[in-house]
């Protein structure tokens, strides 16, 4: 993010002020609250989930796709342009090798450690320091990405 004055940034085209800081701040702290009311930041929880012994968290899934999906399909619809300013916009798929490399990537270390980037997070603010060693790995794996194998847009 780019500084464009005092305590503004400019995020996917939108510049953030008060407003935005908030909302952000705001959906970031629910999220991680769901995560850990759902045990999704419980590394053994995600597990038994993958291993089939327990699927419980197919309806943290189901909710998260369904509120996902209303989003993007009624908010284009309900509102002009999005509440924080900038518009609605697609962003294409690109299903390639590099792509299919990363979620295969992904997929590994998620199984590994039992946890993704969004409840590792809400795991460390939950006080579990355990979740420190998969944290820093995923900033690892993302340096190293954006360093050596960023293509330009």
């Amino acid at each position: 993010m780019a500084g464009t004055g005092t305590g503004a940034a400019v995020a996917a085209g939108v510049e953030l002020r008060g407003p935005g800081w908030f909302c952000i701040v705001l959906g970031g702290g629910l999220f991680g609250f769901g995560l850990a009311l759902s045990g999704m930041v419980r590394p053994e929880v995600v597990l038994d989930f993958l291993m089939l012994r327990d699927l419980g968290l197919l309806l943290v899934l189901g909710a998260a796709a369904l509120t996902a999906m209303l989003a993007f399909r009624l908010a284009p619809r309900l509102l002009r342009r999005p509440l924080l300013g900038g518009w609605f916009h697609a962003h294409p798929a690109q299903l390639d090798r590099r792509s299919l490399l990363g979620a295969a990537l992904f997929g590994i270390g998620w199984g590994m450690s039992g946890v993704c980037p969004a409840p590792a997070i809400a795991g460390l603010g939950a006080g579990d320091w355990r979740l420190l060693w998969s944290v820093a790995g995923m900033f690892l794996g993302a340096w190293i990405q954006g360093r050596w194998f960023a293509r330009a847009r």
